[in-house]
């Protein structure tokens, strides 16, 4: 559980630095070229979910992140047999869910700043939730193929 707690603190407070760096130095849509065409730092404020999706819901997505944490941490609760790969997912997880649950709750909108031009502008704990539920998934595949190979 060490590890979960470590990744999710990671998560969350790289992300709250950066988030706050950016707010306080850049205009609302003011892009940075990194890499010319491909990867700009570009400030947004999404007031919706996932690709825009559910824009002006902010209530609605608040109490929703607020029952995800909880749910997901009765699941971590329960899980019988963790290993590294499900602590580490969990922790990416739970430090993106949570960073991005404070911004909606103190900005009203998720600052998101990763744009790689071909994809919606992102955030760090979008990827850390993208990359967990990832792990999670391997995961269950390799505990599926254990199981199987026990049999």
């Amino acid at each position: 559980m060490g590890i979960t707690l470590f990744l999710s603190a990671l998560i969350f407070l790289s992300d709250f630095l950066i988030k706050t760096y950016l707010r306080h130095n850049l205009d609302p849509l003011e892009t940075i070229p990194v890499i010319k065409n491909i990867l700009h730092i570009t400030l947004v404020f999404n007031r919706g979910a996932a690709f825009g999706v559910l824009q002006g819901k902010t209530t609605f997505l608040i109490y929703a992140a607020v029952i995800f944490v909880f749910i997901f941490l009765l699941v971590m609760k329960k899980e019988d047999k963790k290993n590294l790969t499900f602590w580490i997912a969990s922790g990416l997880i739970l430090g993106g869910a949570a960073s991005n649950l404070v911004d909606r709750i103190f900005l009203g909108a998720v600052v998101d700043y990763i744009d790689l031009r071909i994809w919606p502008v992102f955030n760090l704990s979008d990827s850390g939730i993208t990359v967990g539920a990832g792990l999670l998934i391997l995961g269950s595949f390799r505990r599926d193929r254990s199981k199987e190979a026990k049999k």
